[in-house]
């Protein structure tokens, strides 16, 4: 679907507003272990090594901005990534990322002592 050019208003608040979610390192962390399909908050927590607390605060962000969804079941929430658009944009950042340090390691590898 093509944007409209220039971008709306609204539509530019949204965007950014998605940034603004997405621009935390522990919920990048926490979408990066989401790619393995849904877990509980403990889980998250644990694999994070963040307390659960925190964990919740990030994942309840997450699911307003409506990047991951909710589901619970007695007294566990579980947590999965409702936008697979979310993973498509930080498979874009992160191999824009690795493009750009590996030309970096090779000028600095080239550089040498002087």
């Amino acid at each position: 679907m093509a944007l409209p050019h220039p971008l709306p208003g609204d539509l530019v608040e949204l965007i950014a507003r998605r940034f603004r979610v997405m621009g935390e390192p522990t919920r990048i962390r926490l979408l990066d272990h989401l790619r393995d399909g849904e877990q509980s908050v403990n889980e998250l927590a644990a694999r994070c090594g963040a307390g659960q607390q925190n964990v919740s605060k990030h994942l309840t962000v997450l699911a307003e901005a409506g990047v991951v969804a909710r589901r619970k079941q007695g007294n566990h929430a579980f947590y999965r990534i409702a936008d697979p658009a979310v993973l498509g944009l930080c498979e874009q950042v992160c191999g824009s990322l690795e493009q750009q340090l590996q030309v970096l390691a090779a000028l600095v590898a080239g550089a040498g002592p002087g």
